[in-house]
């Protein structure tokens, strides 16, 4: 059986064992993994699906994904929504409640809510980790992926500012190989002239097959965008029918604040995967105190 025909198993499928007892091998005998006792089916799952079942390629990621965590503590090891409630009230950024005609998520990020003045753009960032950590526990997510809508109206010089080759790198490595999620589609709509210079640092540190699958709308979207979306998928604002941006907003605002907890967990964890408890935490303390006292 290939890659794409496993993807469409259901986690528990036993056909699936060898596969992911392929990559737990792997993963624990990296020397960069040394610490790290075992991975949950349901983790190694994320790396597998985003990789059509290639271990080669999902051990890759997988060490990607752990690198950049331990590189990024800036950014990986605060991941709370409340934090950045502000922003989110903004309705700066949404999941749409309705998948797309292949499956994939879709989300959207209106930079132009977004003020400079009032927020970095490291905590910017994060509002997508968090997301991106949600949606890839996902089984239908994990297996379409996702697209995105960036709408850079507002764009402005505080927000280009912002934006340096470091944080440029940081923000690439995650579209393309540190991630455990297919990204299917970046829309880039009311893109003024001055994002070019933004745009042109990042995209070297894109991949080819992520670069062709950018497209930039401009300022007359509603046309072009509704040949890649169906109208009941986009908000109205956008040339859909479905269910407005601002209560778009707000529902994944509360989506993400119902996650807080498990976000702050993931942020803490030493690999990320919360379904195992790592050996020098609180956790497996209390555990074996309470196996101590049965005992």
């Amino acid at each position: 059986m290939n890659g794409p025909q496993l993807s469409e198993l259901p986690d528990d499928s036993e056909q699936l064992g060898p596969s992911v007892g392929g990559l737990r091998r792997r993963a624990l005998q990296a020397a960069e993994l040394s610490a790290v006792r075992t991975f949950s089916d349901a983790f190694l799952l994320r790396f597998l699906r985003a990789r059509d079942f290639d271990v080669d390629l999902s051990l890759k990621l997988l060490l990607n994904y752990q690198r950049w965590r331990r590189e990024s503590p800036e950014i990986s090891t605060c991941l709370s929504p409340s934090s950045v409630l502000g922003l989110l009230n903004t309705s700066y950024h949404a999941v749409l409640p309705q998948r797309d005609h292949t499956g994939s998520r879709v989300l959207i990020y209106r930079i132009g809510q977004w003020n400079p003045k009032d927020w970095s753009a490291f905590q910017v960032f994060r509002v997508s980790l968090m997301t991106s950590e949600i949606v890839s526990t996902e089984t239908e997510t994990q297996r379409r992926g996702l697209k995105a809508i960036f709408d850079l109206q507002g764009w402005s010089l505080g927000h280009a500012l912002q934006i340096n080759p470091s944080l440029a790198r940081k923000i690439s490595s995650v579209l393309s190989d540190s991630f455990p999620l297919k990204v299917r589609g970046i829309h880039l709509v009311n893109e003024p002239v001055f994002f070019q210079p933004i745009f042109a640092m990042i995209r070297p540190f894109l991949p080819e097959k992520i670069k062709q699958r950018i497209h930039m709308h401009g300022v007359d979207f509603h046309d072009t965008l509704s040949d890649f979306f169906s109208p009941p998928v986009l908000p109205p604002e956008y040339g859909g029918e479905g269910p407005g941006i601002e209560e778009a907003c707000r529902d994944w605002t509360n989506q993400l604040l119902q996650s807080e907890e498990l976000l702050q967990q993931i942020a803490s964890h030493p690999t990320g995967d919360v379904a195992t408890v790592p050996e020098d935490s609180v956790i497996s303390e209390a555990v074996e105190t309470e196996q101590r006292s049965e005992g």
